[in-house]
């Protein structure tokens, strides 16, 4: 058997798992947060919301049991989120955006946590091994202006405020990087 014919294993199907999620809910955040109009501040907020929703995802199921986990009893959706932000869903029917399903609160939150706090980034970047030369950790002028409502303290306060507690923690019981 060749390489390129080895069937997926374990930590494959896990990382195709987490891409899930880790995609609803950078989705997520640009919906509530979106960027200018123009594509590239769109395409450099979608990297921002995409990178911190990943932080967060890898902070939030650290290991295989984690996600097996997570596959097993699913993210949970976006119910809550919409109803923090003041969404109104209710021209939309959820077969419309089947992602919405795929949002996980706690990796919006912590994301969000992220997004508006450049120093938690930075110890949140550290602690999960993400490179800290993205633009969550090392933002552009241009990416800060292209994600200006999506990195704005004030307006993620309710959305970042309901597990920055177990941010926190988390961040607390990580091991230090070498």
């Amino acid at each position: 058997m060749t390489s390129g014919s080895c069937p997926p294993t374990v930590g494959d199907i896990v990382t195709e798992h987490l891409t899930g999620i880790v995609a609803a809910s950078a989705q997520w955040l640009l919906t509530a947060f979106p960027a200018p109009a123009d594509p590239f501040a769109t395409m450099s907020a979608q990297w921002q919301a995409r990178e911190a929703a990943s932080v967060a995802a890898r902070l939030r199921y650290p290991t295989d049991a984690d996600d097996a986990l997570l596959e097993l009893c699913g993210p949970g959706g976006c119910t809550r989120l919409d109803w923090l932000s003041g969404a109104d869903l209710s021209a939309a029917p959820a077969e419309a955006a089947p992602w919405r399903s795929w949002v996980d609160e706690v990796v919006v939150s912590w994301a969000a946590a992220l997004l508006g706090d450049p120093v938690l980034a930075t110890t949140a970047a550290l602690a999960a091994g993400e490179p800290l030369d993205g633009p969550l950790v090392t933002p552009s002028a241009s990416d800060l202006t292209a994600a200006a409502l999506l990195r704005h303290p004030d307006l993620l306060a309710a959305v970042a405020d309901l597990h920055r507690t177990e941010l926190l923690r988390a961040l607390a019981a990580s091991p230090s990087p070498r």
